[in-house]
């Protein structure tokens, strides 16, 4: 069999690997990469349109990333982080769109109002002191805040139509929040680099073994699930950025970083509204708190989505328990992860979250009529013949050793890489995709260091993102310029 030489492998047909893809062949056209994607096309899991809630997410709606203590403090340093990646990502799309690598903006993102929604006096009080926190820093001095029904209104006329008049409510606003289409960004990307020299697309190809060479490069076993024949690529750099499907392939890896991970699957569902009378009187992104007991995936929202150009509402997600790693994978998943060295982790994780558990199997067995009852929190006049049910895509939530030895479930992305820099995978999801340009230059960062640090890749980075290198949570001004410049370009100004 022979074995064919690339600098870059690419494992998994999503934003994150489209994402790595670009900038490397941005930072250096000459390089060789290839991309292998199991299924017969890109983006068909968690980069799917349906398969994730779209929100550009920046902090602006997302009430669990500003988390409030037990002694009434929130916190709002995660949302000041999200924020200022986001931001990052809508500096290097600005600059594929400038360069006519990506198509007019509208074919993958639209302007959406994002907006936080909260009722009684706890989550009011909690809702107004976020506002006071968040809107006290350059990142979210946009942000409105209003107790007014009237007001309220007219910012989100299905959500407060028909609702009762006692009892407070509140919500705060950002004109120029965003809708994404992350399957037709990732398809608008791969179809741009498979244009270029030295990129090749694999689909329906597997890997099958990841195994280091005398040379310290990786030979990895793919095979072509079409023709069935076994091929063999050996790279210098091997990046998995599979979904779901990240875990097992790092754990083939057998690098020491890979040590102790376990993951928790969680499936995902959406009542999609596609009535034009109904989907024309929301133009926004409603975030409400997520009930007690609920993973931060589960907070309850109603979108507006434009997937493939086409406009719908979308309210959930409805989570549930899976022990699939990905939407097409198999029951097996879960139990194939098992290793001698995360089994405790794992143990411990499954120990701890009971009321988890059983939350996500109580969420499998909603009927319809218990799903449009929650989504009448947010839509008192909602019918049920109006909604539909749509599966979305599968999330796979790290489990890793915490200080003390012990199993945590951790609820954000992770990138776990060689300490060679020869491979990187990135686990977990939320915020995800939105992040992707920041987490990848991470990647960048870890495991091509000597490059990041010339002179030619320092000068190309702050091109294709003009922050590159300084701090948008810091410096006002620097965000006002390159804020500017991205709600211009990618016409998400919203007014």
């Amino acid at each position: 069999m022979t074995a064919k030489d690339v600098d870059v492998l690419l494992v998994g047909g999503g934003v994150m690997s489209a994402t790595l893809g670009m900038l490397l062949k941005q930072l250096d056209p000459n390089m060789t990469i290839t991309l292998v994607e199991r299924l017969d096309h890109v983006a068909h899991e968690s980069t799917d349109g349906w398969n994730n809630a779209g929100t550009g997410h920046a902090g602006y709606c997302e009430l669990n990333y500003t988390p409030q203590a037990d002694d009434g403090n929130i916190t709002i340093n995660r949302a000041l982080s999200i924020n200022a990646n986001f931001e990052v990502t809508l500096q290097f799309w600005s600059y594929l769109v400038e360069q006519q690598i990506l198509p007019a903006p509208g074919k993958f993102i639209n302007p959406t109002a994002h907006q936080s929604f909260v009722w009684g006096e706890k989550d009011v009080a909690f809702l107004r002191k976020r506002h006071e926190l968040l809107s006290a820093h350059h990142l979210f001095a946009d942000m409105q805040y209003s107790e007014s029904r009237e007001q309220l209104a007219e910012w989100m006329p299905l959500v407060m139509r028909d609702r009762a008049a006692e009892g407070p409510v509140a919500a705060t606003r950002v004109d120029h929040g965003s809708d994404v289409d992350f399957g037709s960004l990732t398809r608008s990307m791969i179809k741009h680099l498979v244009t270029q020299d030295g990129f090749d697309l694999c689909l329906s190809h597997s890997v099958k073994s990841l195994r280091k060479s005398k040379r310290g490069h990786w030979r990895v076993a793919v095979k072509d699930e079409q023709s069935g024949e076994d091929k063999q690529f050996n790279a210098r750099f091997v990046f998995l950025g599979a979904g779901g499907g990240s875990l097992p392939l790092l754990q083939k890896s057998h690098i020491d970083e890979s040590q102790g991970y376990g993951g928790f699957p969680v499936s995902g569902q959406w009542l999609v509204c596609k009535k034009p009378e109904i989907v024309q009187q929301h133009h926004s992104k409603v975030y409400g708190k997520a009930p007690v007991g609920a993973p931060p995936m589960s907070v309850p929202h109603l979108d507006t989505r434009i997937i493939n150009g086409q406009p719908a509402l979308l309210f959930g997600p409805f989570a549930g328990f899976t022990t699939k790693f990905l939407k097409k994978g198999s029951v097996f998943d879960l139990f194939s992860s098992v290793r001698p060295y995360n089994v405790a982790p794992m143990m411990a994780v499954g120990r701890d979250n009971m009321d988890l558990t059983k939350y996500l199997i109580a969420e499998s067995f909603q009927s319809h009529k218990d799903r449009v009852a929650s989504l009448r929190n947010f839509f008192p006049d909602a019918k049920e013949e109006d909604w539909t049910l749509q599966n979305a895509g599968m999330r796979v939530q790290i489990i890793k050793k915490d200080a003390e030895g012990h199993g945590k479930l951790e609820f954000g992305t992770e990138i776990v890489a060689a300490k060679d820099g020869t491979l990187a995978a990135l686990l977990g999801a939320s915020p995800g995709a939105s992040t992707a340009v920041q987490a990848m230059i991470d990647v960048l960062h870890r495991c091509f260091k000597e490059r990041m640090s010339s002179p030619q890749w320092q000068t190309r980075m702050k091109e294709l993102v003009p922050s590159y290198g300084q701090s948008l949570i810091d410096d006002a001004a620097l965000l006002k310029t390159v804020r500017d410049r991205t709600l211009s370009t990618l016409n998400l100004r919203g007014d």
